[in-house]
């Protein structure tokens, strides 16, 4: 059995760029998206990593990637590792790796996230209009007894 399988969270690091394929009409957004991890280096001092990934959309995601998501955005995306194969303008064979996402869930929405105004709103009320976006707190390791969970 094989699977090819990605589920990111994380911020977006540019807002996304929309295009067209010319021959199908097809949407496109790409953007990058950056994960931070958190470790205790051999001198027991925190550490932390960040890595950037390429994300690529199509059709209606792409769509909703870049009418609602911009620098900054939190987001969830679901999708699959793939690598491109090109050439440059001097010949040269390139290779990228990236996420195709099918599927995104957008992140709590920040103070200056204008666009998310435009997104339809099920249940408005005062208290989501005057939301901030809090933190996400991190567990160290260390912190966490295997037995004290419950199942």
């Amino acid at each position: 059995m094989n699977l090819n399988k990605v589920i990111i969270v994380g911020r977006l690091t540019k807002d996304p760029e929309k295009r067209t394929i010319p021959d199908s009409g097809t949407t496109v957004a790409s953007f990058a998206v950056a994960t931070n991890s958190f470790y205790k280096d051999k001198s027991g001092n925190n550490q932390e990593k960040t890595e950037f990934h390429n994300i690529v959309m199509f059709g209606n995601a792409a769509d909703n990637a870049s009418t609602y998501l911009k620098k900054g955005s939190l987001a969830l995306f679901e999708g699959k590792l793939q690598t491109r194969k090109w050439e440059d303008k001097n010949g040269n064979t390139r290779y990228t790796t990236e996420i195709v996402a099918e599927k995104v869930q957008f992140g709590p929405k920040s103070e200056g996230a204008s666009n998310y105004n435009n997104a339809p709103q099920k249940n408005s009320n005062k208290q989501e209009d005057n939301y901030k976006e809090k933190e996400i707190p991190v567990v160290d390791e260390d912190e966490i007894d295997v037995r004290d969970i419950p199942f």
